[in-house]
């Protein structure tokens, strides 16, 4: 499964950043996407999600900020990030699975940097 995620960088506190990450048509129509971040130390937390019938779930503190969509047409998904805050800083990673039970498939992960 490949996942190709770009769009980190960094950005001053209450910026905006939207992370992408390209896959192939049939993982996008079967799986559910999710965007998880890491943080030194940390374990990966999950940030937001979309069922292939799209359906979503979010992090209660991306909750407003935040949104996850998916491009059929383009195999993309995104995940758009507003009001960011320094506490947002982290890796990104892009995340393909079958099931919730399963740990399914990871993108290389892509830096957010949220200055304050």
């Amino acid at each position: 499964v490949q996942l190709v995620e770009s769009g980190g960088g960094v950005v001053q506190f209450g910026g905006s950043l939207r992370l992408s990450c390209a896959t192939s048509p049939s993982i996008i129509r079967t799986n559910i996407m999710g965007w998880y971040r890491q943080t030194p130390g940390n374990q990966r937390e999950l940030v937001a999600r979309v069922s292939s019938s799209g359906t979503t779930t979010y992090a209660d503190s991306v909750k407003g900020r935040f949104s996850i969509s998916r491009d059929g047409e383009k195999n993309t998904v995104y995940l758009q990030m507003n009001s960011l805050k320094p506490e947002d800083t982290a890796v990104y990673y892009c995340n393909a699975r079958i099931s919730p039970y399963n740990a399914g498939s990871w993108g290389q992960g892509t830096q957010v940097t949220v200055s304050s």
